[in-house]
This record gives C-alpha cells, structure tokens and sequence, in this order.
C-alpha cells in the first residue's frame, strides 16, 4: 500500500504491486483529475468518510461481460409488461443522493461522503459518470450511476424502492448498449449481481480488458 503524494497525480501501477486486502495506495485527494485517472488504471475509492481515503483494486474482481447477463422469467415478464420506465442522466445528482441515503444491510452509514458525490457530480458534468433512472407512476422508485471508461462501465453504487426496479434498470441498460459495452465493473462481489451473471475474474484479466477497450474508445 502506497502513501499518495497530495500534490501529484499519480498512483502505482496495480498491475505491478499485490495487495491481499486489495488496497493499493491511500491518501491524495478527489479531484477529478484524479478520480478520472485513477479509474482509467482500474482503481476507484472506497473508505468511510472520516477517514483516510482508500484507492482498492481487489484480485480476484467481480464483472459482468454483457453476454452473460441472466433475466429471470419473473424479469422477462416484469419487462415485457412495461411495469417500469427508464431514463438516462435525466437526474444524476438525485440518483446518487439515493444512493448515499439507502440502509445497506451490515454497513454502518454511508461510504459516499459529500466531498466524492461533489466530485462525482463534476465527473457527470465532464460526461464521464452516467445515471439510469427507474420509474413507476412519474415516481423515480430505483436507479443506478457509474463511470464509463471506453467500453467498460465501472458500475458504482445503486439503489431499490420498490421490488425489482433497479435490476431492471440493470438489465435495460446492457440491453440497450449493443455493440457499445465490452464489460461492467461490479467491483466486489453481491449476491443480488452474481443472479444477474456476474462472476469473478482476476485482476491481470481485468487490467487488460480495461486497456484494450479504452485504448480503443
């Protein structure tokens, strides 16, 4: 694990430095410059808001590749009959403030503190980060945001109130990507995305697909 220089912008190379816990560097700053970079080498923050920041690249990594995806039946009729209606980036900053204010089961409070929803927010402005939207009645009842990366999508945090809105929100956006989504980023594992199709892959594999589809974008 690496001390990060607060006036440069620069990280080690996760490729190259092993980590068990799968935290590589702490420290720095949420700049966007930053948050961007960090991204485009495969690392993203995650830590509670009163402490340290916390750049994690994990081995093995959770990902879903698009082909993958599984709808159940119950889904396939929950989406054939039109129960719910999607938007994208209609309203980001309220999707992540759901996000922020959802009870997680065994997780005490939030990790997206103010400072990483501001900087996140700035990264939506820059057309880096997206929003999906999910609504039943004009109601946004579920929804998700991540990061694009060429052609991966780096999925960061999501949000249900009602049964099944955000996992159709989840299956209509790889739908409707085609050609244009080579991999999503799930990060660490879940239950509720593993039903979906995610599985897990090593962090060299990850690394490399990560490269070839932004060198490609």
């Amino acid at each position: 694990m690496i001390l990060l220089n607060p006036n440069e912008i620069s990280f080690p190379d996760p490729a190259l430095l092993e980590s068990d816990s799968g935290i590589i560097a702490v420290g720095g700053d949420l700049s966007v410059e930053r948050l961007y970079f960090a991204y485009q080498l495969g690392l993203f923050p995650w830590y509670n808001p009163a402490e340290e920041i916390l750049w994690w690249c994990p081995d093995p990594r959770f990902v879903l590749f698009p082909k993958d995806l599984k709808i159940s039946k119950s889904m396939r009729k929950v989406l054939r009959d039109e129960v719910f209606t999607f938007t994208e980036n209609k309203c980001f900053r309220k999707v992540i403030e759901e996000c922020q204010n959802t009870f997680r089961k065994d997780q005490d409070g939030t990790w997206l503190s103010e400072e990483l929803v501001v900087s996140i927010v700035k990264l939506h402005e820059a057309g880096i980060a997206k929003s999906i939207e999910v609504w039943q009645n004009e109601d946004l009842v579920g929804g998700f945001y991540g990061i694009q990366i060429g052609k991966v999508f780096c999925g960061e945090s999501m949000f249900s109130k009602v049964s099944n809105a955000s996992k159709a929100g989840f299956i209509q956006f790889i739908q409707s990507q085609k050609e244009g989504l080579e991999l999503i980023d799930c990060q660490i594992h879940s239950e509720h995305l593993e039903s979906l199709g995610a599985t897990m892959i090593s962090k060299k594999d990850y690394l490399k697909i990560l490269k070839n589809n932004n060198d490609e974008s």
